[in-house]
This record gives structure tokens, sequence and C-alpha cells, in this order.
């Protein structure tokens, strides 16, 4: 498969066995705010990031929304339905993004000639797994302010500036954007957060425990 300069320039940055495997895919565009795969759907392709970056989430009967994790360009996502059975997540783009679309029998290829991916994969799929039971555990046992100051410590770590909407926040908590907004407020009054220009937070000192 002949690809494009700026394709090919991807994937010499990918990793050397993501790189073999990109060889196989079909390259594809898509505009910000795409749906790619929707929960509970069939399908067993790949999604390998080029460009851009795409947000896994799920939904509950009201449209509440969960983000699950946000992937950039390196990594893949559609690796939990290759079992043949449902979608466990929705995915779509949070930016303009670029992909390399990778079937299940394409997939198997691969790994008929590189065994040892499939340990690659494996390890993929525990690594997400155990994210997604440490999300859950602190939904059951964290208030709203608990999930969000493990967030906001663990995006602000050793100085750095995190950059996320209020409503993008609450997704990832399982909270609604007001109740995001108003402990943000709450934390920039109390000296704990500073807003820096184009929606970016700093911490400024240790959060307290509870609020």
């Amino acid at each position: 498969m002949e690809l494009e300069n700026p394709d090919a320039q991807a994937i010499e940055n990918l990793p050397p066995s993501l790189a073999a495997l990109a060889t196989r895919g079909v390259a594809r565009s898509y505009r910000r705010g795409m749906l790619l795969i929707e929960e509970g759907s069939q399908g067993d392709n790949l999604y390998l990031i080029l460009s851009g970056s795409l947000r896994a989430f799920g939904c509950d009967a009201r449209g509440r929304e969960v983000t699950y994790g946000v992937y950039g360009a390196g990594e893949y996502v559609g690796e939990m339905s290759l079992d043949g059975g449902p979608r466990s997540a929705s995915v779509i783009t949070e930016q303009a993004s670029r992909c390399l679309i990778i079937s299940r029998a394409s997939l198997l290829e691969h790994i008929a000639e590189h065994p040892e991916f499939a340990f690659e994969l494996l390890t993929k799929v525990i690594r997400r797994a155990r994210a997604a039971t440490l999300s859950t555990k602190q939904l059951a046992l964290n208030d709203v302010y608990g999930r969000l100051k493990s967030l906001l410590e663990s995006g602000t770590a050793g100085g750095e500036e995190l950059q996320l909407t209020h409503q993008a926040m609450a997704q990832r908590l399982g909270c609604s954007r007001e109740m995001v907004s108003k402990l943000i407020k709450d934390l920039e009054l109390g000296g704990y957060l500073a807003r820096i220009a184009n929606g970016r937070y700093q911490r400024l000192r240790g959060l307290p425990a509870r609020w």
C-alpha cells in the first residue's frame, strides 16, 4: 500500500511493532467531533492514531457521559471488541484526526507473522482494564470533590498546568458541569487553584483532603 508522505513520516515515528502493523491499515481523516465507534455496536476494526486525538467514553440513559481515556498519536483503540463481542465504549474524535483502520483479519495475519505482538496487545488490554477498574472504584467510593482532587493532582504533578474545560472534567468525573464549575470556583477563591489563559489551571498549593 502506498502512503502519502505525511502518513509515511507519522509511521516512521511509531514503535517498530506498530510501524509493521501500520502497513496493513487503510488511512482515513476525520474532522473533530466524529463518532468512530458506538457503544453496543458490532465491529472488529482497530484504529491506529497517526495524528489528533480520540476520546473513549460511555453514556447512561440520561445522556450523561464518563470518559474512559483520551488517546493520541501512536496509540490505538478498538481492541476490546476483537473477541467478536459488541463495542464496550464509544469513541469520538477530540481533534481533527488521521487514523489507520486495521481489520481483525489483518491483525490476525500480523500476529501470525509477529507473535510477540500478541503479548503487547494483551498488555495494553490489561492496563486499560486496570484503569477502568480504578475509575469505577473512584466513582463508587469517592465523592465528586475526591474525584476532582485526584484529577487535579495527577494533571498538575510537578507544577504542570492542566488544560481541560469544565465539561471535559465533568465527563471524566461522571458528574454535572455545574458541579465542577462550583468546586473549581471555590478552589480558586480559596487560593488553591489559579486560572491561566485559555482555560488552563495551575495548582498553587496542596488541595485539602475534603471540601
